[in-house]
């Protein structure tokens, strides 16, 4: 049974990249690969398939290599270099990135939350781990909800407002 603090956590996650595969699925492959400001040397502005990627791999990180102790797999640098043909490889890194979040916040226990993890060469509580994936989330999927509108020339990105997303 989920601990009701792990299952608050895990809806937001949910909901944010819910979001994000939802402005991902509404795009062809050409705005997902779309940068503002194309410079990709010094990444002033990233495509939505750079930042969907870095959002996932940035949860991974957090959720499953921190909190969860999986083994350091992530290629932060890659994130920045994606390029995406569809929308199905984004959608399935989302999906797997899902499972994995789902299934670590689900076996957490109480003494998990109240402990730290080592992150790099830093120490961090557990649930400061958590809320920075939320946060850090919500603020790409910000710069994503902008990125779409500038490509739509100015068309806002349909967003469900904050009471119609409580469960």
């Amino acid at each position: 049974m989920i601990l009701p603090e792990a299952a608050a956590y895990l809806e937001r996650i949910d909901d944010l990249r819910g979001q994000i595969a939802s402005i991902v699925q509404a795009l062809p492959s050409e705005a997902l690969n779309w940068r503002p400001v194309d410079n990709r040397d010094i990444h002033e502005t990233n495509s939505i398939a750079v930042l969907a990627a870095h959002s996932a791999g940035a949860e991974h990180f957090w959720i499953g290599e921190v909190v969860g102790k999986l083994p350091a797999t992530r290629d932060r640098d890659a994130e920045f270099e994606t390029v995406v043909a569809d929308t199905a490889v984004l959608l399935q890194t989302l999906q797997t990135i899902g499972q994995q979040t789902r299934t670590i916040l689900q076996n957490l226990t109480q003494e998990d939350l109240d402990g730290t993890r080592q992150a790099r060469d830093r120490e961090v509580p557990v649930r400061w781990g958590i809320l920075h994936v939320i946060d850090h989330t919500a603020l790409h999927l910000g710069h994503m909800q902008i990125t779409a509108q500038l490509w739509q020339g100015g068309t806002a990105v349909d967003a469900p407002r904050w009471f119609q997303r409580l469960k």
